[in-house]
């Protein structure tokens, strides 16, 4: 993607020739030692790279043409009178330094390449030998030790402690610990834990407090379901698990600074922010002036199932949304006390993957979260998902029952976390997800977008092409064959009889070319693509600003897909986490990724101009239907349409 080389290096390496000659040749006429003339030469011409690079490569230089020409031109016509002048006067031509500089500009970045080649190489043998042709899926190898440090848990300081890293809020002082060019609060209560009386019920505020707090450490993950592919199973679980981590530049400034806030991924049924792929410490690192935060919220029966049809149940009113409610009381938090940690309440863009994108999009249409956020870039996001009615939250209430052997409310409240977690282990197919119930959730979020629910929030809509098999490689082939056709059976009731039969003569095609469980699949596939679509579609109908992303790289490794996990990872830089999950990240994806999440961020115009990146081309990322394509390692504009399904009647029925 990037060329090893520009037009603007060999003009660099005009001026850089200048400061390496010079340097030298003054140097010997004033009889310096030999190691002085050096000295002098490299410290010269080092400082005129720097500083021409910077006016070579600059904005003001770079986003016009002319502005660029007559750079070259200054520059070219400097290097022609100083190479006069030092003929002339020194008897010292320049064209040997710049033939010198020329060649090293050509050959440190062709060795740069090779080194980068090498390294490549290397990692992708190495991830190769643990995951063969990835069939298991995820495979995770933890160190015990490793286990024990994750798995540590904050403390309350009665004595002294590092005031440099301590930050007080309204609900305590929380110390937190310098990580590199970062400093991270981890752990940090948002909310009481919703146990013993408050199991079940929604979140309430923490009270005001003056104690000190440890923030070193992750909180618990959500009590979840524990998938062979999951990395979370090797950390702790409670319900007490509303927590959220903060990471912030260690360099300090006066001016409050935009805020990322992180939705993890899941199914609505496992996940948590103390997953690597989440790390926010190279994205802050890299963009010092951002404050990145990830939260966690229940999960599962804890977060997602309706008991109002159980004896006791109607004591418990807002158990089909939890989860939701947990999130608002998060976002809460994060507007009252953000400023304390340097970040902007005014300026909150929330990131989220699969289930934490689907999250996004249904607070958007929440009348208590109006205002809590400004931006959302929702990569994955399946409303389709998402219960109509609250019978399957009921339902799931109904087996939870039969599961523990229990008939009231009462009798469920006394069972210990672990049996509650043993009987969510054994139900997680029935479905743990949000309710649209008329009262958090619009019932017709599309109607609701379409009629500006979510007026005032600028989107980026993310679709992937091969998530399929990144789930596969999460909850295993078992798991994956009975959720894809249950999955297809809830679709087919969506549509008509005119679809249905085109569905049938799609799969019955697609059945003799790669087998049942493919065909099945690719359509599956397919139908969340054009539902994340939907979603663009009704959000822009509403008035609302959306940018569309379309994933489209081919992962290293076939079967564990490439969707959500390469996604997060580019977003956020974290290419020791893209390698734990099976790949290896395409840093120059990666780089043009972030800038463009920066400035989606800081709401300046969605375009990279020539060399920002360097060796980059200009790029502008237009607002929907036109989508950013992320393709063979490139990145292009340009219509998706015809890319997202094979069965054109699809396509027609989604967008009526």
């Amino acid at each position: 993607m990037k060329k090893l080389f520009t037009a603007d290096d060999f003009m660099v390496a005009f001026i850089s020739a200048l400061g390496y000659g010079f340097g030298e040749t003054i140097a010997r006429l004033s009889g310096w030692p030999d190691i002085m003339c050096v000295a002098a030469c490299i410290v010269l011409g080092t400082a005129l790279r720097e500083i021409v690079s910077k006016i070579a490569f600059s904005e003001t230089v770079q986003k016009k043409t002319i502005n660029r020409v007559l750079t070259f031109m200054a520059i070219f016509l400097i290097f022609i009178a100083a190479h006069y002048i030092a003929v002339v006067w020194m008897g010292v031509s320049m064209l040997d330094y710049l033939l010198e500089d020329v060649v090293y500009t050509v050959v440190l970045p062709i060795i740069s390449f090779f080194v980068n080649l090498f390294i490549r190489v290397y990692e992708v043998r190495k991830i190769r030998k643990l995951y063969g042709d990835g069939s298991k899926g995820y495979v995770f190898e933890v160190a015990q030790e490793k286990i024990d440090e994750i798995n540590q848990q904050n403390q309350p300081i009665l004595g002294e402690y590092n005031r440099k890293y301590a930050v007080k809020t309204r609900t305590g002082i929380y110390v937190g610990e310098k990580c590199k060019k970062v400093i991270n609060y981890l752990g940090i209560p948002y909310a009481k834990p919703p146990v013993g009386e408050l199991r079940w019920k929604a979140p309430e505020p923490l009270p005001s407090s003056e104690a000190v707090f440890e923030a070193k450490n992750f909180g618990a993950s959500a009590i979840q379901v524990e998938h062979k592919g999951s990395i979370l199973k090797h950390h702790r679980q409670s319900e007490d698990c509303l927590t959220l981590n903060i990471v912030v530049s260690a360099k300090k400034t006066e001016k409050l600074k935009p805020v990322i806030i992180v939705f993890h991924h899941g199914d609505f049924t496992y996940g948590g922010s103390a997953d690597p792929l989440l790390d926010g410490g190279e994205f802050v690192s890299k963009n010092p002036d951002i404050v990145l935060v990830s939260i966690n919220y229940r999960l599962g029966i804890f977060g997602f199932i309706d008991f109002s049809e159980i004896p006791g149940g109607e004591a418990y009113p807002d158990t089909k949304n939890l989860g939701l409610l947990d999130q608002i009381a998060a976002l809460k938090w994060i507007k009252e006390n953000i400023a304390a940690f340097g970040g902007d309440p005014g300026r909150i863009t929330l990131l989220g993957f699969e289930s934490g994108a689907t999250s996004i999009c249904l607070l958007a249409a929440c009348e208590r979260a109006r205002g809590l956020f400004q931006k959302a870039f929702a990569f994955d996001v399946n409303l389709e998902n998402v219960y109509e009615t609250p019978k399957g939250a009921r339902d799931l209430a109904k087996n939870l029952l039969k599961e523990t052997q229990t008939e009231t409310m009462q009798e469920l409240l006394q069972l210990k976390t672990e049996t509650l977690k043993n009987a969510a282990q054994r139900l997680w197919r029935n479905m743990c997800v949000p309710t649209r119930d008329g009262e958090l959730i619009p019932v017709d979020i599309y109607r609701a977008y379409k009629d500006g629910a979510a007026s005032g929030i600028e989107f980026v809509i993310g679709i992937p092409s091969r998530e399929m098999q990144v789930f596969r490689s999460f909850i295993g082939e078992e798991n994956y064959e009975e959720l894809i056709s249950l999955a297809l059976s809830e679709m087919q009731k969506y549509t008509d009889t005119a679809i249905a039969g085109a569905i049938q003569e799609y799969l019955a095609a697609q059945t003799v070319l790669s087998g049942e469980i493919e065909a099945k699949s690719k359509l599956v596939e397919q139908w969340n693509a054009l539902c994340i679509y939907r979603t663009a579609v009704k959000l822009s109908e509403g008035g609302n600003k959306v940018y569309l992303m379309y994933w489209d790289e081919k992962p290293l490794i076939e079967n564990l897909g490439s969707g959500r996990v390469d996604a997060v990872a580019a977003l956020l830089g974290n290419s020791k986490a893209s390698q734990i999950y099976g790949s290896v990240m395409n840093a120059d994806i990666s780089e043009a990724l972030q800038a463009l999440l920066y400035k989606f961020v800081n709401g300046k115009s969605m375009q990279l101009y020539p060399n920002e990146i360097k060796g980059v081309n200009a790029f502008e990322w237009k607002k929907f239907p036109q989508a950013l394509i992320i393709s063979e390692g490139k990145l292009k504009s340009d219509t998706i349409e015809d890319r997202l399904t094979d069965v054109k009647a699809l396509l027609s029925y989604m967008l009526r």
